[in-house]
């Protein structure tokens, strides 16, 4: 049994929920007592989770005898400690927060599943005169998962053509847990080069960190006749929180096509045909990469005659 007043102060400290995956659940019942009632809405099996429960009596009458009885009979695998939160009374202004343990059991039902909160109060007439108590029923809403999310996201651009660099970006997020000894490959189709790593090593990555990683496509100098998609392998290599080895891994396709007349690159240079302009060079100097002639000094050598023989003349 505990009586609560009026303590805010209590409000930030057990309405925090260490998983970022979570959904607050709020209900305002009679009276003016508001409940907020924060839960993970994805448990992995074998794992653990909390509940928080916020009670504030926004009502001018006092409440007292609360409870939330859980009733963890109806999802076989679930534990949850303490079964019964009681609080003896709550005075105008107050509120009472407090955390519920969940545990998940390896033998438990993978999907979603609810699970059912008995709630009571008894509201004070006046603050003098208990009345009949009042029940309300609360479902809250549990997917139980088999095996924890690592998710792999891969960037690159939707087509790529010869003699040309390509960005790769790869992101990995674990949505569940922590992850060690965590590995990353690239592996590309025959014939494509990497410039930077193809494979990188992380200690660990915490869980809902995303951890990137970027590379350069290096496509060969034999231009193709036809397009057609090339393949690019993910694979991530990690041990789990209860030290079990796991891999995922992805598989994205990208078009390898034809040059066409006109083509910008990814680092802002330009193909005209057979030649490239560079981005960093400053106008009027046009870099010819098949020939490696420098265009602008054939213009310059060629017009600086003609302007000289010019100004003798005049």
């Amino acid at each position: 049994m505990k009586t609560i007043w009026a303590i805010p102060l209590l409000i930030g400290v057990f309405v925090l929920i260490p998983n970022v995956h979570a959904e607050t659940l709020v209900q305002n019942l009679e009276g003016g007592m508001d409940i907020e009632i924060t839960h993970p809405d994805e448990i992995v099996l074998g794992r653990e989770g909390i509940i928080s429960i916020l009670v504030k009596n926004n009502g001018w009458e006092e409440k007292q005898d609360i409870s939330f009885q859980f009733l963890v009979s109806e999802i076989p695998g679930l534990g949850v400690d303490p079964k019964n939160v009681r609080i003896d009374k709550l005075a105008e202004g107050g509120s009472y927060g407090e955390n519920v343990n969940l545990k998940i059991t390896n033998d438990a039902s993978p999907g979603i599943h609810f699970l059912n909160i008995k709630y009571s109060q008894v509201l004070v007439s006046n603050n003098e005169t208990p009345q009949k108590p009042f029940f309300h029923d609360i479902a809250i809403p549990i997917i139980i998962k088999e095996d924890p999310n690592v998710k792999i996201h891969t960037k690159t651009p939707e087509s790529i053509f010869a003699n040309a660099e390509f960005p790769i970006d790869v992101e990995v997020i674990s949505e569940d847990i922590d992850i060690t000894n965590v590995k990353i490959k690239i592996i590309p189709p025959k014939d494509i080069e990497f410039r930077g790593e193809t494979l990188h090593s992380f200690s660990k990555i915490q869980k809902n960190t995303p951890i990137g990683i970027t590379s350069r496509i290096i496509t060969p100098t034999e231009e193709v006749n036809t397009e057609y998609k090339i393949p690019f392998e993910i694979i991530v290599q990690y041990t789990d929180d209860v030290g079990e080895q796991k891999e995922d891994s992805q598989t994205v396709s990208i078009v390898l096509r034809p040059r066409t007349f006109m083509e910008l690159t990814t680092d802002g240079g330009i193909w005209i045909g057979d030649f490239f302009i560079a981005p960093y060079v400053s106008l009027g100097t046009i870099i010819g990469i098949p020939a490696g002639t420098i265009l602008s000094l054939l213009v310059r050598r060629r017009t600086s005659p003609k302007k000289r023989s010019r100004k003798k003349k005049v």
